[in-house]
């Protein structure tokens, strides 16, 4: 299965594209569709520039608050993914990655790779209070558990 994956990302997809780029430049004309690649290219850098930053800044928070910034990691792989899409030329790559930029869709398509990655369901809780960092300053320290333990260091332990 990976490999007929693999074979559709380098063949497929760029006889798929060829093929749109061909037909498109039937209608409108070569010069109007190389235009339109270039100006789809430039929009959707800026697109996920402007997203990249905003997420960046909510995983700041996150991670601050104290909390594990796991949504906006994914979604920052996301974004990074969106963006090398929008900068291949081609209709068919442009779609997918403008379709990456709405958040709606970003998080189902990330909920639908892990399933698909992972062995079991995953029920990802976005936009949630997440757990907390063990050692994080919001983390309760003092939950009444008493551990007992001895401590050898490694030096004690030669002598």
């Amino acid at each position: 299965m990976p490999f007929l994956f693999i074979v559709f990302l380098f063949i497929g997809i760029p006889i798929i594209e060829i093929s749109l780029l061909i037909r498109v430049s039937s209608v409108i004309g070569g010069f109007n569709t190389i235009a339109f690649v270039i100006f789809t290219a430039v929009l959707g850098a800026y697109l996920v520039k402007q997203q990249g930053l905003a997420t960046l800044a909510k995983l700041q928070e996150e991670a601050n608050a104290g909390r594990v910034p796991a949504q906006q990691m994914l979604e920052g792989v996301a974004l990074l993914v969106a963006g090398a899409v929008l900068l291949t030329p081609g209709f068919a790559t442009d779609a997918f990655g403008f379709a990456l930029l709405i958040p709606p869709v970003r998080i189902a398509i990330i909920k639908w790779a892990a399933n698909k990655g992972l062995k079991g369901p995953v029920d990802f809780q976005f936009n949630t209070a997440s757990s907390s960092y063990p050692h994080s300053p919001t983390a309760n320290q003092d939950n009444g558990a008493v551990i007992e333990g001895e401590y050898t260091s490694p030096q004690d332990e030669k002598k």
